[in-house]
């Protein structure tokens, strides 16, 4: 399923990935490159299998691994409130 994230989120792209600011509570929070490269896909409109496709080719591990990956950075951010 795509992600969207919340209107009280805010995001800014840096040199080492990207950093989100829930700004109700206050909290930043960083996404390295490869948790960048996964948002970038969902939010996008890719589906998690996409965005899983997208750490292999780009940083060559195994898609199985590359799946968790995904579902457990989505998991992460929709539990957190960040993200839909």
């Amino acid at each position: 399923m795509p992600l969207r994230f919340g209107d009280n989120v805010s995001t800014a792209e840096t040199d080492y990935g990207t950093v989100l600011l829930d700004e109700h509570a206050g909290e930043y929070w960083e996404l390295n490159p490869t948790a960048t490269l996964v948002v970038r896909t969902l939010l996008a409109g890719g589906e998690e299998s996409e965005a899983a496709a997208a750490l292999v080719r780009e940083f060559d591990i195994d898609q199985d691994q590359a799946l968790q990956d995904v579902e457990t950075l989505v998991r992460q951010l929709r539990g957190s409130g960040l993200a839909s």
